[in-house]
């Protein structure tokens, strides 16, 4: 058994409007990573972020492992082992994805899908997808079978939906493009460990990969041969960043050595916060904070 110093508690915020007593009436929307998990609640009228964590975990080796960490975090966490939220959102961090364009997709061959890109163990992880019908694509990806199983039974009275992080940072990219964004940026998002690029082109995406990163100079590397992949100048192009990256960070100081146009994006406009998370810079967390643009498109289908 996994003590509780498997796990440290980095940031959290908790809205005045918070309620335990209106879990029914909330969504909880919950990421988990490899070495990381966040959560948060969100008041589904006013689609009002109320309840943030975020955690960090110390590295483990097996998936089992980190299962039997993250069940110790829910059992002693006061809200998150609650079986009666309104609808949770879980959004699993991993490389094993892919996209289909959605007029090839059939489901019964996603499966099929995910080997070009990923290699999947078929009595381990159970294969998912998720569909952007903006965006005329289709999100597959696996997911571990325990932690499927254990969620599952956790919310069975809830309505659960399971998705992965590159959809959350496709929808919100796409949205920030439709009302915030000039010309076609390229976007970035820098992960714990990961580095996200995503472009759009008339409303739809046209590019999304991640990176593994070790050292300051992938970064660079990697930005570079995606810029030169869609024909993009590095000095004249635009380039809108989120994630892990401080603003007067030594490594942002190094990003504009070599990408003079960049600028640092905002969170989700749908999305509303309170005071409170002034103290967490806009551009942290866009991946889980675009997450409440599924639950819109849901609650309209």
């Amino acid at each position: 058994m996994q003590s509780a110093a498997s796990y440290k508690l980095i940031k959290k915020i908790k809205d005045d409007r918070f309620d335990e007593e209106q879990l029914h009436q909330y969504q909880l929307i919950v990421q988990f990573g490899v070495r990381d998990f966040q959560a948060a609640v969100v008041e589904a009228g006013e689609n009002r972020v109320l309840f943030f964590e975020d955690y960090v975990l110390n590295e483990l080796s097996s998936y089992a492992e980190q299962l039997e960490v993250i069940k110790q975090l829910f059992d002693s966490h006061p809200v998150l082992g609650a079986g009666f939220w309104n609808s949770v959102l879980v959004s699993i961090k991993n490389n094993k994805f892919v996209q289909v364009p959605a007029a090839l997709f059939q489901p019964a061959a996603a499966p099929e899908y995910l080997r070009f890109n990923a290699v999947v163990a078929p009595r381990e992880e159970q294969v998912l997808f998720t569909q952007h019908p903006g965006q005329e694509v289709v999100t597959v990806f696996a997911a571990q079978i325990p932690l499927v199983t254990w969620l599952q039974g956790l919310y069975q009275n809830s309505k659960l939906r399971i998705t992965h992080q590159s959809t959350a940072l496709i929808e919100g990219v796409a949205a920030y493009a439709h009302t915030r964004a000039q010309g076609h940026p390229l976007y970035i998002y820098v992960d714990r460990f990961k580095l996200h690029i995503l472009s759009v082109k008339d409303g739809k995406l046209a590019y999304y990969n991640q990176f593994p990163i070790k050292q300051f100079a992938d970064y660079v590397k990697y930005i570079m041969l995606v810029l030169h992949a869609l024909d993009m100048d590095q000095k004249t192009s635009r380039v809108v960043l989120w994630g892990y990256i401080g603003k007067n960070s030594p490594h942002y100081q190094e990003f504009y050595k070599y990408i003079q146009n960049v600028t640092f994006g905002e969170r989700p406009a749908n999305v509303r916060f309170g005071y409170l998370f002034d103290e967490i810079q806009e551009h942290h967390f866009f991946d889980l904070f675009s997450l409440p643009l599924l639950l819109a498109e849901a609650a309209a289908e």
